[in-house]
């Protein structure tokens, strides 16, 4: 009997994450000896400042390592309230915060709370992953609205209202995006508000895990920009992207008081609390203050800067310099119908990151996995030593087509 029999119809449509594929894949290539740049990974490579790793050092050796609260800390909360009070202007009690072990699973679970089968998530693309696979493991339908690049990636007031129907649970705000590094402005927010709220079955999912991650401006979350969404919105962060603490799996949102006990009960039943470790850290990292980031955003711009130079600079490849994130969504389409060297003809943008990988050891992740076909995501956050080799490669394997 073939194994697939035993799995359940809903995993039939799910694919593994293409992010987590592309990195196996070059995990294997670098153990079979080649030399591989990992381009792919939407991971900074600083390493989690000297104070946050402290903290958590000091909650190992002071035995704080059991059980917590499944909704976090004491202080943890705490410090998840007084950040979104200080930085975002939002107020919440206790009950309206929650941790998690990293903001992916916040997101998962609340889908998994509030959607049920033929709901409707609208999902603006170019988007994250994993949001569309998501949806599905909650039975629920992706509605996946295109965003135009002549429009900044971001979606547009009239746009949503024609995506809205009955079955429209949720709206998925992803900014800083991920993998354009679009930013919304309180004025965008606030327009594409003022259609929410003659809807009022729809909720709003603000990933905000990218919001430190900005080259200047303002950055406001939609819950901000207009108070009376805030009991139909669920604003995510973590520590992950901002204090570079990815592995350490922490995530947090905010949100109406029966949203966040729903996916308390699901934490409850499927994870437990997070790392009480890893939460000693996070309290360190949230009221240890942003003051490092300068420093960071300042490698960043330099890094970014020298990669869209060098990207305009390749044949058949265009890219502007993104607001915040810390990725360059590339146009390849003036690759395809192109021969490389070994006899194949890039047909799309898969073809074309296979290619890339293939040829000269670069990986990065193709536009269709983001909904958006003709596109490749490259991540910068890496040594600058090494994204201008692999810049270098890319220059060459585009100069290398016919």
């Amino acid at each position: 009997m073939a194994a697939k029999t035993f799995l359940a119809p809903r995993l039939q449509q799910v694919r593994p994450s293409p992010t987590a594929v592309i990195s196996e894949k070059i995990r294997a290539l670098r153990a079979a000896g080649r030399s591989v740049i990992n381009l792919g990974e939407g991971e900074l490579d600083f390493d989690t400042p000297h104070h946050v790793k402290a903290a958590g050092i000091r909650a190992i050796e002071a035995g704080d390592t059991k059980y917590t609260a499944v909704s976090g800390t004491p202080a943890l909360k705490q410090a998840i309230i007084d950040k979104f009070r200080n930085e975002n202007g939002l107020s919440f009690g206790p009950g309206e915060v929650i941790a998690g072990t990293g903001a992916k699973q916040i997101i998962f679970n609340a889908f998994l709370a509030s959607v049920a089968q033929g709901d409707e998530v609208i999902v603006p693309a170019p988007y994250w992953v994993s949001y569309p696979d998501m949806v599905r493991l909650a039975d629920g339908t992706p509605v996946v609205v295109a965003c135009e690049e002549n429009a900044g990636w971001k979606l547009r007031p009239e746009v949503l209202a024609a995506a809205i129907t009955p079955r429209t649970r949720w709206l998925v705000l992803n900014s800083p995006n991920n993998p354009t590094g679009a930013i919304y402005s309180r004025g965008e927010l606030a327009a594409l508000a003022e259609v929410l709220l003659a809807h009022d079955h729809v909720l709003v999912m603000a990933d905000d895990i990218y919001e430190h991650m900005r080259y200047g401006g303002d950055f406001a979350t939609i819950a901000q920009a207009e108070p009376r969404l805030r009991e139909r919105t669920l604003t995510v962060n973590g520590v992950s992207k901002a204090y570079s603490m990815t592995g350490w799996r922490i995530g947090y949102a905010a949100g109406p008081s029966w949203l966040i006990a729903a996916i308390d009960t699901l934490h409850s039943q499927s994870t437990s609390n997070p790392s009480s470790i890893s939460q000693a850290a996070a309290v360190e990292a949230l009221k240890g203050g942003t003051a490092f980031m300068a420093d960071w955003i300042a490698e960043l711009t330099a890094r970014r800067d020298h990669a869209v130079a060098a990207i305009n600079h390749a044949r058949g490849l265009r890219c502007t310099a993104p607001e915040g994130a810390f990725y360059l969504f590339v146009n390849c389409a003036g690759t395809f119908g192109r021969r490389a060297p070994d006899g194949r003809t890039i047909d799309d943008d898969l073809g074309f990151a296979n290619y890339l990988l293939d040829s000269v050891g670069v990986g990065t992740v193709h536009g269709a996995a983001f909904g958006a076909p003709g596109y490749i995501r490259i991540a910068y956050a890496v040594d600058r030593d090494v994204l201008a080799d692999a810049c270098s490669r890319i220059v060459n394997a585009c100069a290398a087509l016919r």
